[in-house]
């Protein structure tokens, strides 16, 4: 990357976004197009064959891209690896403070534009650059780093064995709606302390912020003010939960801070989880090839979850970046004030990191050197509990269900038509054979504490960290294997496989299934 003396920032020669055609098409101070046609990144475009758009895209355009967030509202998308690495380490260059974007700058973002409640700048450490950025990132992954992780996943196992056992007996499931939709949330309204009756409407208002559909603005400001009830409740009476433990760090964050935060936690972890479960399952009932190895004991849950991540990461793009002054990335000349956007997904299948035809074709489970959880200091800091709640709920489904199989032809499976998220609409299984529930762990206080440093050690979470079952995390359950268990019956009947005293999470798991 080349960077114009200030003042001087002329157009790289040859470069296609500054080319004057037989039409005339002119171009913004940025040298994204005006007056031709941009591909949308929206819509149908990119719900039923992204990989093939950003092939597309890389093939006319090279590694950067422009493209239209919702029709007047132009962009950047970047494709290339090295390229996404470069945007996401040079602070200097490319801010991610939104305030500097120069389309509503122009008056050119409608107030109820749909991208609005993603592209906003927000008091978080979203939003910010330098120490203001470092304070409130501390402050998350600082209380990230108190949740149990033993008691993590036990709870995310009795969350998905409620849910389970609240299935009817005839052998059908839809296992987004009924799985992978309910179970992040059952975990995410006990780590928050929100009550759990609000859930299934945390779920909707998630749901349409993600999208950016028509309802995200109105969704936004609902979900919002959910929070600030909980952040009041919470300043007065703390708890053993992250909101309680987020407000009494050292940071001191205000409640306008705090309830930014939560939003932050709640619609970025629950959405990626939800994402990750699903393409999960997804790659195991339609990959005969990766089935059998992982039944076979030669890949494990762990492999599956980091080839999704490869393949179809939950997040595929992510706002933004803005260009702090007139530069040049991947060959085009990228202006003042113009967004960039992380296209994850497509760095990932870059064909210069990868080689050609690699991604797809060959196992990637031990390669961790994918960009799904983005680069640089703005790095996800909650890698590690998503990893656990996921491959917690994978390996219980399959232990649980282990003749698990598609009901649909793949090719029927339809894809939410989001910008951001890789999220399936729908996941319509068939079952026969179950195994009960694995033997109840041992009680534990009802209130959980944080775990002694010299007992648990906390990876940094500023750094890619692993599952446990890859990094030898001693807080993992000996009995939670990768491959599935073999049947020990052969019909579902009601009633069976349920414990005999209906415990708190079968009760809540059965509200949420309307039972």
């Amino acid at each position: 990357m080349t960077t114009p003396e200030p003042g001087t920032a002329v157009p790289p020669p040859g470069c296609p976004a500054h080319a004057t055609g037989a039409t005339g098409a002119r171009t913004v101070p940025g040298g994204l197009p005006v007056g031709v046609p941009l591909t949308p990144l929206y819509g149908s475009a990119v719900a039923d064959d992204p990989h093939g758009l950003y092939a597309r895209l890389r093939a006319q355009y090279g590694p950067v891209a422009p493209i239209e967030l919702e029709p007047g509202v132009e962009a950047w998308l970047v494709l290339g690896y090295a390229e996404l690495l470069e945007l996401t380490r040079n602070e200097a260059l490319f801010s991610k403070d939104s305030r500097r974007w120069r389309v509503p700058a122009e008056g050119r973002l409608a107030p109820d534009s749909r991208i609005q409640p993603m592209t906003s700048w927000r008091p978080t450490l979203l939003n910010l650059d330098g120490a203001e950025h470092q304070r409130l990132r501390a402050a998350v992954a600082d209380t990230l780093a108190q949740i149990d992780h033993r008691q993590l996943r036990e709870t995310t196992e009795a969350s998905a064995d409620a849910l389970i056992d609240s299935w009817g007996p005839d052998g059908t499931a839809d296992l987004v709606a009924q799985y992978a939709r309910r179970l992040p949330l059952l975990v995410f309204t006990q780590l928050l302390g929100l009550p759990s009756e609000t859930g299934q409407h945390l779920i909707q208002l998630i749901s349409h912020i993600a999208d950016s559909g028509a309802e995200s603005v109105r969704a936004n400001q609902e979900f919002q003010a959910i929070l600030v009830d909980l952040v009041r409740h919470r300043r007065s009476a703390p708890s053993a939960d992250l909101t309680s433990w987020l407000l009494a760090h050292p940071a001191a964050l205000t409640d306008e801070e705090a309830v930014h935060h939560l939003v932050v936690m709640m619609v970025a972890g629950n959405e990626t989880t939800i994402c990750w479960t699903g393409n999960t399952l997804r790659l195991l009932l339609t990959d005969r090839r990766f089935r059998a190895t992982l039944t076979g004991g030669r890949l494990t849950v762990a492999d599956a979850l980091e080839e999704v991540l490869w393949r179809d990461p939950p997040t595929q793009n992510f706002p933004g970046r803005w260009a702090t002054g007139d530069t040049v990335l991947g060959g085009q000349y990228i202006g003042r004030g113009d967004m960039l956007v992380l296209g994850l997904a497509a760095a990932n299948a870059d064909p210069a990191a990868q080689g050609p035809g690699v991604l797809g074709h060959s196992p990637l489970g031990g390669n961790r050197a994918h960009l799904a959880w983005g680069a640089g200091k703005h790095v996800c800091p909650a890698q590690h509990p998503a990893r656990i709640i996921v491959e917690t709920a994978v390996e219980t489904l399959l232990h649980r269900l282990p003749d698990l199989q598609l009901a649909v032809p793949p090719n029927e499976l339809t894809w939410r038509p989001s910008p951001w998220s890789r999220a399936l609409v729908s996941l319509p299984v068939l079952y026969s054979a179950f195994t009960p529930p694995r033997p109840p762990a041992p009680e534990r206080p009802s209130a959980w504490t944080p775990p002694q440093a010299s007992q648990d050690p906390q990876p940094n979470p500023a750094e890619p960290t692993g599952s446990s079952a890859t990094t030898g995390d001693p807080t993992a359950s000996p009995s939670s294997g990768s491959t599935p268990s073999d049947a020990t019956s052969t019909g579902r009947t009601p009633g069976s496989g349920k414990p005999a005293r209906r415990s708190w999470w079968s009760s809540l798991a059965g509200w949420w299934s309307g039972q």
